[in-house]
């Protein structure tokens, strides 16, 4: 990859790594599903006049958006929301490498080699040295949300490697669209219309400013750049690029939020990240091992917030990887 490319990667991950701490300022504004459709709406509106018609069926389309939009995000903000603070998250979602890969195993028939098993329990480990610190700051529901929010992520990641998407911007703004009105629903049925209302009317620069930041910068910018970088290098070269998400989440978040990272976090991160880096490295070697010569290695599903991977205590009122988002 060229100097210019290499740098769009960095800040790209960058991106999806503050939008962390970007999401908790706004749980502070509003109630998390709100916050959540009003990330999706705004993503969505207008960029889809102009991105073009789907480029695949509807059904990817709603699968993937209820199973990101609603499931992942949804399940995400809330876990915040609980306690969870903005650069454990940040870590914690990248599990949904392990959740992608098992439901791959048994939905598209995946081999999983020994290796990656290796790396898939190493990376396990990591997340029972986060839940030990996250049991111990008694914030154990928010931590069971996020890991769940992981499982989701795995899901639309599956569901998007058999959508193939080829304009992975084009399928993001529509995947948008899907989300919207189950979130809004979701949000008057348990977070209140009251709230909501509340919410709205009180919005000011701050909470329109993350809304602007995690629709347009982590959503649209972030997957429109990530398309364009998988468009001219081979996802092997640019997937690896997402472990620098939670490296940039924890420490925006002990930067800006002033968050205390703990001996257990450094642990569960270096396990954690080094278990994901071996389970993808071993899945690369098999993608160039079984390539034709010169070809390149398929996409891997888009990765927020990032994938992609795609990504405090409770308050009121108040989620584009190696192959996957982003937040």
């Amino acid at each position: 990859m060229r100097p210019s490319h290499i740098a769009l990667a960095v800040l790209i991950t960058a991106v999806w790594g503050v939008n962390f701490v970007v999401i908790d300022i706004g749980l502070a504004h509003f109630p998390p599903l709100l916050f959540s459709a009003l990330r999706f709406l705004v993503a969505a509106l207008p960029a889809v006049f102009f991105v073009g018609r789907p480029k695949v069926a509807w059904k990817w389309i709603v699968g993937v958006g209820l199973a990101l939009g609603v499931g992942k995000f949804g399940l995400l903000f809330i876990g915040m929301n609980q306690g969870m603070g903005a650069g454990l998250p940040s870590l914690v979602l990248q599990v949904q490498a392990v959740f992608t890969a098992l439901f791959a195993a048994a939905v598209l028939g995946e081999r999983l080699p020994r290796v990656r098993v290796a790396g898939m329990a190493v990376a396990l480990a990591g997340i029972a040295v986060a839940a030990v610190g996250e049991g111990l700051d008694g914030a154990v529901l928010g931590f069971v949300l996020v890991v769940a929010a992981a499982a989701f992520w795995g899901v639309s990641n599956v569901l998007t490697r058999k959508a193939a998407p080829p304009d992975p911007l084009n399928f993001m703004v529509w995947v948008s669209t899907v989300p919207v009105l189950p979130l809004l629903a979701l949000s008057l049925l348990f977070e209140g219309p009251r709230a909501d209302a509340e919410a709205l009317s009180g919005l000011d620069w701050s909470g329109a400013g993350t809304i602007v930041f995690v629709a347009w910068v982590s959503t649209v910018f972030g997957f429109g750049a990530w398309g364009f970088l998988l468009r001219h290098h081979p996802a092997n070269s640019v997937a690896p690029f997402t472990l620098l998400v939670p490296v940039f989440g924890m420490s925006s978040a002990a930067l800006f939020l002033h968050e205390r990272l703990t001996a257990l976090d450094w642990c569960a991160a270096a396990l954690l990240v080094g278990g994901v880096a071996l389970a993808s490295r071993t899945a690369r070697s098999s993608l160039s091992r079984s390539a034709a010569p010169g070809a390149r290695a398929p996409l891997p599903a888009s990765p927020a917030a990032p994938r992609p991977a795609d990504t405090t205590a409770s308050r009121t009122p108040s989620t584009a990887s190696p192959q996957g988002s982003r937040s």
